[in-house]
């Protein structure tokens, strides 16, 4: 397939706005498939996981591809919950474009600005579909206004819907001007017709709109407009086409995929307005000296891919590849940038779904799997040996919540510390690590979903017999205060002694910070030598801070003086005097706890908004805001973690099921003093 036909794209939304539904009909109507597979059912082409079809929702992100009017779109169903929002963030981290679905009923809801927000910082063009038109309640208008106002984008409404809720049947064309009317059936193909009288005054109207936004950004579409001329159907198509791939607008599409209503409009638009990957600027990235470089997105380059998931596979480890430059024969030697080793791949396989189909080579533009190369992680970069380019990997949220793991058997035991390994490999976000005070192994992911289905993973498909304690929450531990402290390991044993002396000061960080590490050291007291030392000294001390053993974050240690001794002076002195300077500095700096503070966004009917209300106060939560919008309430809240595990199961009783529910991680808060004081009255025994 000539790279200027291809189009990679990623289908992201909200939890149950139709993206998986969306995807069934692509491949439908592109002639993929021959029966549609349905969610409820259990037999969608991209949910192919036990659990995804037992729970009815997307858990992995999954490869498709197909063919649509000579064009070859390679499609990623992404997860809509926020406990697999690292599919979401790896994917679009690859792809070229983005359909983005909202839904006609609830419009932009949380998730919607998550995966919205994670696809603009990778820049990526986007167009838009408004699903569920015929649902009761649907407002496509409002859903176009919301992402206006919530997500400050601007919506290029390139067709107006023929009916609404019950009687929604088709839409309006306002590029090719004219109406399209589906009834519905399956294997049913739009019927083309003439607009009707009475909605042509209103398509005006849009067509101006249209035009008028297009102008702005066009300049031979503004002189056509000034001067009240029409551009033709291929001008103005290319015209979008620039608009998008700049991300000035954003075309918006109408549908209702459960019904087969708007779908190939749909696929029109990806073909039409999604970039190839020689739309795009080079792929930028750096070199081996730290300089800056980049490669074009042609297949004469020298290879560069981006390793964005892994998945264990009875063939072996499966790389997915998104591939910016050059080929890759099945038995080539690569380099991986970010480890500096060497790596043969043995096979390439496209994907489709879970199935796969070999082949020899693949090239730039190409998003495939590799088996062979070991030690990989996702993230890292494949490329030519000879000339070497690290790509930027995609950022990954941390942990918050953990719950500790034992086999029940001793045969079970070294079964699951390998099946541990493997989803660690898998999952960015997912942890694993030993406490050696309680001789636990704690897992750790992104909520109570996600550990759900990882833990059910493990006994079910892997087979392990394994016992899992209730979920707790992931603390961290900060200073409040600045202090400065030195440490000194002086040993001597009788023979050459140990001498180490490193001073240093410590202050806080802004909240999301992380951890900055400085040296301010006058010439001559202390050789450059050392340094690395200081810092894994400092490092592996605030990997278990003092207050409860958590990791310290949103913290500066400015390693200010100390000596050294020609002689007996090591490495490892160093790293143990920086470590004892560190611990006494964060002691005297007002160490304190931290917490994740949950952002919570419920749908509720206005008969259960009370007693949502009273149960989020209960909870220490804050209430930020309320929004209605019929007789459905939007209440949007803060609420620590430590409060909200079970919630499912009390807000379905609250709202007799009718409520419906988003919880993500929103920052670290300071843990209330009287919490904190009973917690550490409970780790150390006193209770």
């Amino acid at each position: 397939m000539d790279i200027k036909n291809i189009r990679n794209i990623g289908i992201i939304a909200h939890i149950d706005a139709g993206k998986t539904t969306t995807t069934e009909r692509f491949l439908f109507y592109s002639h993929k498939t021959h029966r549609m597979g349905e969610v409820d059912e259990g037999t969608t082409v991209t949910d192919y996981l036990t659990e995804e079809r037992e729970r009815g929702i997307t858990i992995t992100s999954a490869c498709v591809s197909t063919i649509w009017k000579g064009k070859q779109i390679n499609i990623v169903d992404t997860p809509g919950h926020v406990d697999f929002t690292v599919e979401v963030e790896r994917c679009l981290r690859v792809l070229d474009g983005a359909v983005v679905i909202f839904s006609a009923v609830e419009g932009v809801e949380s998730q919607s600005e998550t995966v919205w927000y994670q696809a603009s910082k990778y820049k990526i063009p986007r167009i838009v579909y408004v699903n569920k038109l015929d649902r009761i309640g649907a407002d496509p208008y409002e859903a176009c206004n919301m992402m206006c106002g919530r997500l400050g984008a601007t919506p290029l409404i390139i067709q107006i819907p023929y009916g609404i809720e019950d009687s929604f049947k088709g839409i309006i064309d306002l590029i090719r001007w004219k109406l399209y009317i589906w009834k519905g059936e399956p294997d049913n193909e739009y019927i083309i017709q003439n607009i009707p009288d009475e909605l042509i005054e209103k398509a005006k109207k849009e067509r101006e709109k249209l035009l008028e936004i297009v102008s702005l950004h066009d300049d031979y579409i503004a002189s056509l407009f000034l001067d009240e001329k029409e551009p033709s159907i291929s001008e103005l198509i290319s015209s979008i086409r620039r608009g998008t791939i700049e991300n000035f607008y954003y075309p918006t599409f109408f549908g209702a995929s459960l019904k087969n209503i708007g779908v190939q409009p749909l696929l029109d638009g990806i073909v039409n307005f999604l970039p190839s990957p020689l739309d795009l600027p080079p792929i930028k990235g750096i070199s081996l000296d730290g300089k800056e470089t980049e490669r074009k997105l042609l297949p004469d380059e020298p290879f560069s891919g981006l390793i964005f998931k892994i998945v264990q596979d009875p063939f072996g480890k499966l790389l997915y590849i998104r591939i910016y430059s050059g080929k890759i024969k099945k038995g080539t030697v690569v380099l991986d940038a970010n480890t500096q080793q060497k790596q043969r791949v043995t096979r390439i396989f496209r994907m489709y779904s879970n199935k796969r189909s070999e082949v020899n080579e693949a090239y730039a533009g190409d998003i495939c799997t590799l088996v062979g190369p070991k030690e990989v992680k996702t993230g890292h970069t494949l490329c030519a040996k000879e000339q070497p380019i690290l790509l930027e990997s995609p950022t990954f949220a941390q942990p918050v919540v953990s719950v500790s793991i034992e086999p029940k058997t001793k045969a079970d035991e070294g079964k699951l510390m390998s099946v541990l390994k493997m989803l660690v490999e898998e999952d960015p976000t997912f942890t694993c690590r030993y406490n050696e005070e309680t001789g636990e192994t704690i897992i750790s992911g992104m909520g109570e979903l996600h550990l759900d289905v990882l833990t059910n993973r493990i006994t079910k498909e892997f087979g392990v017999h394994a016992r899992v304690s209730k979920p707790r929450v992931s603390y961290r531990e900060t200073i409040l205060g600045e202090a400065v402290s030195e440490g000194r390991y002086i040993k001597q044993t009788g023979g050459r002694g140990h001498y180490g002396h490193v001073k240093l000061a410590v202050s806080p960080r802004e909240s999301g910070r992380g951890i900055e590490i400085e040296y301010n050291i006058k010439g001559g007291e202390l050789p450059k030598e050392f340094f690395f030392a200081i810092k894994e000294g400092i490092l592996e001390s605030l990997n278990a801070g003092l207050f409860l053993g958590y990791p310290v974050v949103d913290i500066n240690v400015n390693v200010i003086s100390g000596s050294y001794h020609e002689v007996d002076s090591s490495s490892i002195d160093y790293k143990i005097a920086a470590s004892i300077a560190v611990k006494r500095a964060i002691e005297k700096a007002e160490p304190c706890l931290l917490e994740p503070i949950m952002n919570l966004e419920i749908i509720v009917p206005g008969e259960y908004l009370g007693a949502v209300l009273d149960d989020i106060n209960a909870r220490d939560g804050k209430v930020n805001s309320l929004q209605g919008k019929g007789n459905l309430q939007t209440v949007k809240a803060t609420c620590p973690l430590r409060n909200l595990f079970g919630y499912a199961t009390a807000i379905r009783s609250l709202s007799q099921g009718r409520a419906v529910y988003i919880i993500e991680f929103g920052h670290y808060g300071i843990v209330p003093q009287n919490v904190a004081e009973e917690m550490v009255k409970k780790i150390r025994g006193y209770l």
